[in-house]
Parts: structure tokens; sequence; C-alpha cells
């Protein structure tokens, strides 16, 4: 039997790898896995939801940036923007595969106070040595060119148009599903409700599915996103990790900007940008953010009213005459310690690998973060960029990886 072209039955009892997870960060993992030549095992992806209609793959808003803090975060997204913008190489010169880029509206950092802009200049000096083009701009610069801002009460602003903006996240995520089932990864709906360590402890010698299969693994990938801890715990491992509701609007306006709108992120902590021709994304979320439940995907109707279209109307005075089109509510696998990635194995249980907590980073940091993953099971090290400062020892020492440019 199959179930949105899932079987719903593994075709074998044993794998090399089992992936927990088969949205964005899954799929990276098992094509990029494809792609080692020093790999032959066999893989399985175990995906709860084959619809993937609840994941935070499905509801992301799809943008890229390199204006982190630090200057790995930077070299993840530079990757991923390369692999986008080269596209159809990457996947083999598939003739089938289209040419994707990026639109590049870019981010605009505006900082309101000494300190904030403070910090936008020390990540600026971390992003330029990376060879991003981020460019500084005083409020008039702002103004002058994008003279819809109100910039009054503005210190300074960041912005890069280079390789930053949105880009077909789903275009790619559906060319790793299909390319991935055609070099030979297996597909299973199900979710895996427990897991069997050996004797000692150090391994994770099986998965067990909901549907009562048990499936020996040689390595088991967490890639399970909002659900990661709750995976981790079936392991005796412990993460700080929970879903954060994010909530996003699609809105037209009265009067359309004269030129596109970059992806701003407002003092407030806002964030609104150019959708289509005519319409505008915005995103945020309430001051109280608890965890919830990974199935509660209601809207907060009133957050819109009260925190949303209050701050985009002040910052560009020609919202203020806007009507939502639509509206969904989303979720971030949040990494409470740190809001950033936590991945590589665990360092007692060997064959138990992470890929959570990428807190609102994941699909730009899909190709970076997948292969490295691949990489690792591999060869039991990176072979490109060195992700280590996102294992998980700094977890188990409560020493976060410090990213101050976290949206």
């Amino acid at each position: 039997m199959t179930t949105a072209g899932f079987a719903t039955t593994p075709l074998k009892s044993s794998y090399d790898v089992v992936i927990v997870g088969g949205a964005m960060l899954g799929s990276s993992t098992a094509w990029f896995l494809t792609e080692m030549s020093d790999f032959d095992g066999s893989i399985l992806i175990v995906e709860r939801d084959p619809s993937y209609e609840n994941s935070a793959t499905a509801h992301t808003n799809s943008c890229m940036r390199q204006q982190f803090s630090s200057a790995l975060n930077v070299k993840i997204s530079q990757f991923a923007a390369d692999f986008v913008n080269n596209f159809p190489q990457y996947m083999g010169d598939d003739p089938r595969v289209p040419e994707l880029g990026i639109q590049n509206y870019g981010y605009m950092y505006l900082a309101d106070t000494d300190a904030f802009a403070d910090t936008l200049r020390e990540s600026h000096k971390v992003q330029i040595a990376e060879g991003a083009g981020t460019k500084l701009m005083t409020p008039d610069e702002i103004k002058a060119a994008y003279p819809f801002y109100s910039v009054d009460d503005l210190v300074l602003g960041s912005i890069n148009t280079v390789d930053e903006g949105y880009w077909d996240g789903g275009t790619v995520f559906e060319w790793w599903r299909r390319s991935a089932r055609e070099r030979g990864v297996d597909f299973v709906a199900g979710e895996v409700v427990a897991m069997t360590r050996n004797s000692t402890g150090t391994k994770v010698d099986s998965v067990t599915l909901a549907s009562g299969a048990v499936i020996a693994c040689g390595q088991v990938v967490n890639a399970s996103g909002t659900r990661g801890a709750r995976t981790a715990a079936m392991a005796g491992i412990d993460i700080p990790v929970e879903p954060r509701k994010r909530y996003t609007w699609i809105f037209s306006a009265e009067q359309p900007l004269d030129r596109e709108l970059p992806l701003t992120i407002d003092p407030s902590g806002v964030h609104f940008r150019q959708d289509g021709p005519k319409t505008y994304m915005a995103g945020g979320h309430s001051h109280i953010d608890p965890a919830v439940d990974p199935d509660d995907f209601a809207m907060d109707h009133g957050i819109w009213e009260s925190d949303i279209w209050p701050v985009i109307a002040t910052r560009i005075p020609q919202f203020e005459a806007i009507r939502v089109v639509t509206e969904w509510a989303g979720h971030y696998d949040m990494n409470t310690l740190d809001h950033n990635a936590i991945i590589g194995p665990h360092p007692k249980i060997g064959n138990f690998f992470f890929l959570n907590g990428l807190s609102g980073h994941g699909l730009q940091q899909s190709p970076a973060m997948g292969r490295g993953t691949a990489e690792y099971l591999t060869y039991g090290g990176y072979r490109s960029l060195d992700l280590t400062p996102f294992h998980y020892d700094r977890i188990a020492l409560g020493a976060p990886f410090i990213e101050k440019a976290v949206i």
C-alpha cells in the first residue's frame, strides 16, 4: 500500500541510515547521502505526514539572508545561495530540473538605538569579511533609496541585495525528494514511537513504528522538526527544542509602493516584505510566546490589529489602508538555549544524529546542514564547512552559540 506516494510498510527490516522526518532537512540529508561517492548504504525516511501539510517546510516564508553576526552562519547561507543559483548543476545537470534564482529585494535591518546600530556595524564587518554585499545606510540614505519609510526614529539601516530575498524552496524540496527516491532512498508513511538501545546504552539498535514494525538501524537521524525533543527523548536524550507559533499575513495595499519592498525587520521585531507584484507579506508573533502543541495551528486574529498592522502603518504610512488577503500560523522548532541548530552525533549514543532546533533558519540552512550531516554519516567528520560549533556538546554544557541576528 502507499499513502501520498509513500509506502506504508518498510521494504526492509534493516537500514544503514534511518531518518526520522522527511521534510526539508530530512530530504536534504537523504539526497546528499546519495551524492557521497563513499556511501553505498541503504536509507529510509520515516515521515508521519506525507502530505507535509503541517510541516514547517510547508508554512515557511522561503527567504534567505547573509546578514548574520557569526561568520559560520554567513557561510552556511552563501552555500545555500550558490546551490539555488546553480540548482540544475548541483542536481547532476538533469534536464528536468528547472533553473532557479533568488529574488534579491534584500533584507533591511532598521536600528532605532545606538546599541542596536553598533550591533549592525559589528555584524557588517563579519559579513564583509566573508564577501557579503551588505551596506550600512544612514536614515537620510534610507529615505533617498526607499522614500516610503518613516525614518525619524532611526539611527542606522543595514541592507544586502546580493543573494538575499525570496527563493523557491518548494521546488528544491520537491527535487530532493524525487531524486532521492529515484536513487534508491525508501520513504515510508509512519511515525517512530520508540527506540531500542543496546545493553550499554551507547547505540540505537532499532526504531519502532506506530504500526508495530521494528526497523534495525546503523545510524539514526532526528530530523523531526517541532517533534525533535520527543524523538530525542525516545533515545533517552533531552534537547531544549519546542514548537513556537509564528504568524504570517499576506496583504494588499490601497496605494501599492512604487518599488520593491525589502524584507524589513522593524526594531519592534515585526517584519514585512514584497510578496507579489501588488501584495506584501508580514510576519510576527505574540509578545507572549509560549511553547505550543505541535498540532496547534490556530490563528490569533487579534495580533494583527494589536501588534502587526500598527507597526507596519507607522513605518510605512502608505500602508495605513491595507487589506489582509490570507493568513496562517506555522511553527519554529525553537532551540531555547541559543536559537541555532543542534546537529552532529550525540557524544555517548554515537549513532544518534541531531538535525534539530533551527529556529526559523531551517529552509535557508538546509543545503549546508543536509550536506554536512551526510558528510559526517559517511566519513565521521565534515569535508566542507566545519559545523562542529553546532554540536550537542554546547547543549550539555549550557554554552550557547552566539548569533545576534535572530528574527
